[in-house]
């Protein structure tokens, strides 16, 4: 028994039964809440000079505090976890020209899965064409932010001041700073091998953070998923249902049928282990909609459920998660057809290509970009003279859809981690086939 399963003999249900737990009840009471008191937040108290509403307390009050701190627990580990990780992994290779097979075949899977899930997007987008005879208003306003061009983004890569891309959470450039000291101590002797046991234990405690903090992950899930479901109406779902429900379908299609298919061609591992071992990252994923708040978990998992060895997990995890977008490909896709179809603009072959190319490149391009999804969809729709004003017509539900997209991401970037290791050689299949390998996280 692993000294984390220990900590978890305490509870009753496993981790991932309660997250699933919080998540649920966080979600009903949001519901319940906003059938209470909908906007108004009639329901109000006194104490003394101040008058609170019941509904504002709970949800602005209460609930956003306890939701933002637990985030900020997580992302507090983001920097630290990438760059000891990387460090660790890098400095342990004997042959420094295996990072570059592991950076091709990482980058190549990455890049291969969008393609593939933007093509899968608008081919159903064209079937059941959500947006057709649809009246929507189209008032609301959206500005883009402008996103850089390719040339630029991968010229900012290479921090000119190591420090501050940490301060700033920029996380291509700690990952190809963390690389070139990795390398560096790999190639320093007996020196670089007495800084690289620092940093294994300095990586040791880290993961301990972590499992710390993932104890406390049921109740974080529980008040975002209260807050968020106190402030989005299922009206504003209904009025947008097809385009809704079938983003949705295709998002869980690309995560339950696409990646086995892609783990058992090119790896031969089992899918339906994989996808029983994602559960509580998934659901994680979801709850935090954020890819970077998740890498601590999504980490963990790869290494200690899936048997990916940290040279390759502290790689690619890192790498998948600021690069691999097959979630917002999907939402690219459907929603430049259903964006064109409310419009009434007819889109030609040349016009489908060009989205698809523009975004499977923007899914590199827009890394280290705030509101990458976004910025995304907007550089796609400009490639085929759509009006970028079309994304105010999403927006209402793009927050749900935005949680699904994450738990698709994390999935995929743990199932190319899977393959790259089990390539390289670098994989505990013992690990990786026993269902209760670690069960805490």
């Amino acid at each position: 028994m692993t000294e984390s399963s220990q900590l978890d003999t305490s509870h009753k249900y496993s981790l991932t039964v309660r997250i699933f737990i919080g998540m649920l009840a966080g979600a009903g009471l949001g519901l319940l809440l906003n059938a209470l008191f909908g906007d108004s937040g009639d329901a109000s108290f006194s104490m003394g000079e101040f008058t609170f509403s019941t509904k504002g307390f709970l949800v602005d009050g209460v609930f956003a505090a306890l939701g933002q701190i637990f985030i900020a627990s997580l992302k507090m580990l983001v920097v630290p976890l990438v760059f000891i990780s990387l460090v660790c992994g890098t400095s342990s290779l004997s042959d420094p020209s295996k990072l570059g097979r592991l950076g091709g075949k990482s980058i190549g899977l990455y890049v291969f899965t969008t393609a593939i899930a933007i093509t899968t997007a608008i081919t159903a987008a064209l079937i059941f064409k959500p947006g057709a005879g649809l009246n929507l208003a189209t008032e609301a306003e959206f500005t883009a932010k402008e996103a850089p061009s390719l040339v630029q983004v991968f010229v900012d890569m290479f921090p000119a001041n190591p420090i501050n891309a940490m301060a700033e959470g920029n996380m291509l450039q700690i990952i190809v700073f963390a690389v070139i000291v990795g390398l560096a101590l790999s190639l320093s002797g007996a020196p670089g091998a007495r800084i690289r046991a620092a940093f294994e234990d300095l990586n040791t405690v880290v993961m301990r953070i972590v499992t710390m903090i993932m104890n406390l992950a049921p109740y974080g899930v529980f008040v975002l998923m209260a807050k968020l479901f106190a402030t989005i109406g299922l009206e504003t779902i209904l009025g947008l249902a097809k385009y809704f429900f079938l983003l949705l379908f295709v998002l869980i299609a690309h995560g339950l049928i696409t990646y086995p298919i892609l783990l058992k061609t090119l790896s031969g591992l089992s899918p339906l282990m994989l996808l029983k071992k994602m559960r509580s990252t998934a659901v994680f994923a979801f709850s935090t909609s954020s890819s970077n708040a998740t890498l601590p978990v999504t980490m963990d998992t790869a290494q200690h459920k899936l048997g990916v060895k940290s040279s390759v997990s502290s790689f690619t995890i890192p790498l998948g998660a600021t690069i691999n977008m097959d979630g917002t490909a999907i939402m690219q896709g459907i929603a430049t057809v259903f964006i064109a179809q409310v419009y009434g603009v007819d889109l030609s072959v040349t016009d489908f290509l060009m989205v698809i190319l523009t975004a499977t490149l923007a899914s590199i391009g827009t890394a280290g970009v705030p509101g990458v999804g976004l910025i995304m969809l907007a550089m796609v729709l400009q490639q085929v003279n759509l009006p970028v004003e079309g994304i105010a017509l999403i927006i209402g539900v793009d927050r749900l859809l935005d949680m699904t997209r994450t738990a698709v991401n994390v999935t995929g970037d743990c199932m190319v981690a899977c393959i790259v290791a089990k390539s390289e050689g670098e994989l505990d299949e013992t690990i990786y086939n026993d269902p209760d390998a670690d069960k805490l996280t």
